[in-house]
C-alpha cells in the first residue's frame, strides 16, 4: 500500500489510472469491497493506522479492483499471526469465490493450501518440477469450515508424507 494515500485512495488509484474507470464508480466499488471485509469504517485511514491483517485485506482488495484474470498470491499470509491469518484467508476466499476469480497461491503451509484450494501442486526440490497434483474435494466450504472436515487432515497428511519422501 502507498503510505501517503488513505485506504480509499489506495483502492481507487489503479482502476482510475490504469483502467480509466470513472472515479465515483471506482469509489463505490471500493466501498462495497471494504464493506464485505468489515473495513468500511477505515476508508479514510492511512496504512500506518491499520493492523497487519487490515493492511493485508486492503492490499488484496486493491489487486482485485483491477479485475485480473488470475489472482497470484506468493506467501500472501505469511506475515500474519495465526488467528488473523485464518480470518483473512476466509475473507479472501469468500471474495474470490463471489467474484469468480481464479487464484494461484504459493505457500509452504500445507494446511493453508488444503483449506484454500481445489488443487494442490507439490513441487520437487531444485530444480522444481511438478511431483504430484492433488485434487481437494471439500465442496463449497470456507477455509475455516474445511479445517473441521475429516478429509482435511487426510489431505494434509498425504501431502506432508509426500514431501517427507522427497
Amino acid at each position: 500500500l502507498f503510505n501517503n494515500l488513505n485506504v480509499l485512495d489506495n483502492l481507487t488509484l489503479a482502476p482510475v489510472e490504469l483502467k480509466k474507470a470513472d472515479k465515483n464508480s471506482a469509489k463505490a466499488q471500493a466501498m462495497q469491497m471494504l464493506e464485505k471485509v468489515g473495513l468500511s469504517d477505515k476508508a479514510q485511514a492511512y496504512p500506518s493506522q491499520l493492523s497487519g491483517g487490515m493492511r493485508q485485506r486492503v492490499a488484496l482488495i486493491r489487486t482485485l479492483a483491477v479485475k485480473p484474470e488470475i489472482f497470484l498470491l506468493d506467501e500472501a499470509f505469511s506475515a500474519l499471526d495465526y488467528q488473523t491469518r485464518l480470518t483473512v484467508t476466509d475473507d479472501i476466499y469468500s471474495i474470490l469465490r463471489r467474484e469468480g476469480q481464479t487464484m494461484v497461491m504459493v505457500t509452504h503451509d500445507i494446511p493453508e493450501s488444503v483449506s484454500m484450494s481445489n488443487r494442490v501442486v507439490v513441487l520437487s526440490g531444485r530444480p522444481a518440477r511438478i511431483k504430484q497434483i492433488h485434487t481437494i474435494e471439500l465442496g463449497n466450504l470456507t477455509p475455516l469450515e474445511r479445517r473441521d472436515d475429516i478429509r482435511f487432515n487426510e489431505y494434509s497428511n498425504e501431502i506432508w508424507k509426500e514431501l517427507r519422501e522427497s
